[in-house]
């Protein structure tokens, strides 16, 4: 598939957003952050920020952007129109928990029922998103069960990431912090792997024959091509990655997942200057290495009507 960038743009930045107002609905309401204004005011402004600017990256990507609320119509069978649902609901809970948390200076209570509302309104819109593109069959790298857990792992492990940035700024920087990154990005790079484990030795099962119906005959192959120059199905979802460049790159992601972890490990025992820079270099990797990870995501993708293209089997 071709990696649109609008949508990578999309699913790094919302999802880092989610998984920091998940995190400030958790981590408030359970009493390990104080509702401390200014923090708040800032870690709110950009979790929503990130969401609103990542749901309005997603509409570039549409043919006609002013036609994009007819998706929440389809909400009984479309993950698309299931996750512009939820983004639009998890603005109610998140809004009132920051108006207690920066106006009234309030997470306890019943503002930490909203808390508990934004973190599971938040889990679930992310959870919409990758199911946006584990449900289609019809591209066998997407339709694969590690799918939900990877994207709800990093959404958690960069809105860690944010959270000790914001938090270092205002000196509300907590070890507990330093230690999530670590465990998220180390279940991230986990899921990772074992995602990419079962795209690549899954059985090639959709075939040329089965595409044509002329399995009964014998083998088919494409006698010529059927246009004299690439058409917009081949462009968008015929592109392919060279192996060398999709192991490198994967590498690259390996590296920027572990780097978080390793410098906000040390910015939980260095002094406040330099933790501030350690945890402003994490939030650098953590982005570097997700929007590596979408765009192989998206790159590595075949979708099945490369069979009536030449493809032999998907």
């Amino acid at each position: 598939m071709h990696p649109a960038y609008s949508v990578i743009a999309f699913t790094t930045m919302s999802g880092a957003g989610y998984g920091l107002l998940a995190l400030l609905g958790i981590s408030g309401a359970a009493g390990l952050l104080p509702a401390e204004r200014w923090f708040g005011l800032v870690a709110f402004a950009v979790a929503l920020g990130l969401v609103t600017a990542g749901l309005l990256a997603s509409t570039f990507h549409l043919g006609h952007p002013e036609r994009a609320w007819r998706a929440f119509t389809q909400w009984r069978s479309s993950w698309l129109s299931r996750e512009g649902v939820a983004a639009v609901v998890t603005y109610v809970p998140a809004g009132l928990y920051a108006i207690g948390w920066v106006f009234l200076e309030q997470n306890s209570g019943l503002w930490a029922v909203a808390g508990w509302l934004t973190a599971i309104c938040a889990a679930i819109t992310v959870y919409c998103t990758a199911m946006i593109y584990a449900s289609l069959r019809t591209i066998p790298r997407w339709h694969n069960r590690w799918v939900p857990p990877v994207y709800l792992a990093l959404g958690l492990a960069t809105g860690a990431v944010l959270l000790a940035l914001i938090a270092q700024v205002f000196g509300l920087f907590a070890p507990w912090m330093a230690w999530l990154t670590v465990a998220a990005f180390a279940l991230g790079i986990v899921l990772k792997l074992a995602y990419w484990g079962s795209a690549d030795n899954a059985p090639r099962q959709y075939t040329a024959e089965q595409a044509t119906g002329l399995g009964g005959i014998g083998k088919v192959r494409q006698l010529e091509a059927p246009h004299t120059q690439a058409n917009f199905v081949q462009r968008e979802m015929g592109y392919q990655v060279a192996r060398k460049h999709a192991d490198r790159l994967r590498r690259i992601v390996l590296v920027a997942f572990a780097a978080p972890a390793l410098l906000l490990a040390l910015a939980a025992v260095a002094p406040t200057a330099i933790g501030i820079l350690l945890s402003l270099l994490a939030a650098a990797a953590a982005t570097i290495g997700v929007a590596v990870e979408r765009w192989l995501f998206f790159a590595e993708a075949e979708h099945i009507v490369t069979l009536y293209y030449g493809a032999a089997a998907i």
